[in-house]
């Protein structure tokens, strides 16, 4: 599912009906998990400016605002985060 150059992932979003019941919090710490589990130390994301849920969504789950990364046209903000340090099974600690 990952990748060490860094797979994409595209449109996480929660429904309007499930918005406001921590969904996007708990799928942002399960996406966490799993790339962790899968060896990834650090994880970048990007959004619209449009979309200020998830900017402060990020930032309170201790995101950090870094440059562009890419040149994805609908993107105005960047982020990343260091997971942790890789083990000896290749997990992140």
């Amino acid at each position: 599912m990952y990748t060490q150059e860094g797979d994409r992932k595209r449109s996480v979003r929660s429904a309007p009906a499930a918005r406001g019941a921590g969904v996007a919090r708990r799928l942002l710490g399960e996406l966490e998990r799993t790339a962790g589990e899968a060896g990834v130390v650090v994880l970048r994301l990007e959004t619209n400016r449009a979309l200020s849920e998830a900017i402060a969504l990020y930032k309170r789950s201790g995101y950090a605002e870094v440059k562009a990364f890419n040149a994805e046209p609908y993107a105005h903000h960047w982020f990343e985060k260091t997971l942790g340090k890789k083990t000896q099974t290749g997990r992140v600690q």
